[in-house]
């Protein structure tokens, strides 16, 4: 399938190891008239594995609001752009968020070439809950910010998911045992797919050990936290609770507003079944 005019193309690129890269994104970054890259030394290395000779164009997130209109004045002309990151699948914690914005506000066709995403690929290996889960990207830099960053999600009960760097990697398990219960589940990937990875599941309360070994506190990390346990109580819904419950009964079923309320709190499904039950009955 040929390259359509003027589209912009989001290329995932490998996490680490060169050979998890698609047929279609080696093709497509052969084929668009320029591929803006995070960083252009870094890219060029994958692309010269790969044989791609096309222009770069740095677009990282000192200049990503000066490059985005030069690029949508040249999607506008006519031209086929990608761009790519540094690793994984673009704009996941890393820039592109304005460009994809403002090329679909011009009617710009924007085109994903899926590949790889660390947050999926920890996920997949974690052991921990994949039905359910949030990535909350990079937490705050210092550690006041970061426990009321994770103050927030304490009650959250799909996986939560994080990104961190090695210099900061213990700082930030370190309050996140302040804020959550030690006995929940946490998996920490590190360099996912390079020459050293490691995936190591602990409880939350004994992470810490893992670093023990100086080869962890290097690379990239994915931290996975497990969520709150859902509720088994049995008394009546909290406020919040029945009235997200009730104006999910004015748009669905009984039967959808149920599951899409016990999912968001967490709740036990008969608990939120008899409410929604009471509801109706009292709406006649």
């Amino acid at each position: 399938m040929g390259l359509t005019k003027g589209a912009l193309y989001i290329v995932a690129t490998p996490i680490g190891n060169l050979s998890d890269i698609t047929y279609r994104a080696v093709e497509v970054l052969k084929d668009v008239d320029v591929i803006a890259a995070e960083d252009t030394r870094h890219s060029r290395r994958l692309l010269q594995h790969y044989g791609v000779e096309k222009p770069l164009v740095a677009f990282h997130e000192h200049n990503e609001r000066k490059v985005a209109d030069t690029l949508i004045r040249r999607l506008s002309a006519g031209e086929s752009i990608a761009i790519i990151s540094d690793a994984g699948t673009p704009l996941i914690s890393d820039p592109g968020f304005s460009l994809v914005r403002i090329a679909r506000k011009e009617g710009i066709a924007v085109k994903p070439v899926p590949g790889p995403c660390a947050l999926v690929a920890a996920l997949s290996v974690s052991g921990l809950a994949t039905d359910h889960f949030v990535f909350e990207g990079f937490p705050p830099r210092t550690s006041m910010a970061r426990r009321t960053y994770f103050g927030r999600a304490l009650e959250y009960f799909g996986t939560l998911i994080y990104y961190e760097a090695c210099h900061r990697i213990e700082a930030c398990l370190s309050d996140m045992q302040i804020v959550f219960p030690g006995e929940r589940h946490i998996t920490i990937a590190r360099e996912l797919t390079k020459t050293y990875e490691t995936v190591v599941s602990v409880t939350l309360g004994n992470v810490l050990e893992v670093f023990n070994d100086p080869y962890m506190r290097k690379g990239e990390f994915v931290v996975l936290l497990q969520g709150r346990e859902v509720s088994d109580r049995s008394e009546p819904l909290k406020e919040h609770e029945e009235k997200l419950l009730a104006a999910l009964l004015d748009e669905c079923s009984l039967k959808s507003a149920v599951n899409i309320a016990t999912k968001v709190h967490g709740l036990r499904k008969k608990t939120v079944y008899d409410a929604a039950l009471r509801m109706v009955e009292e709406r006649g």
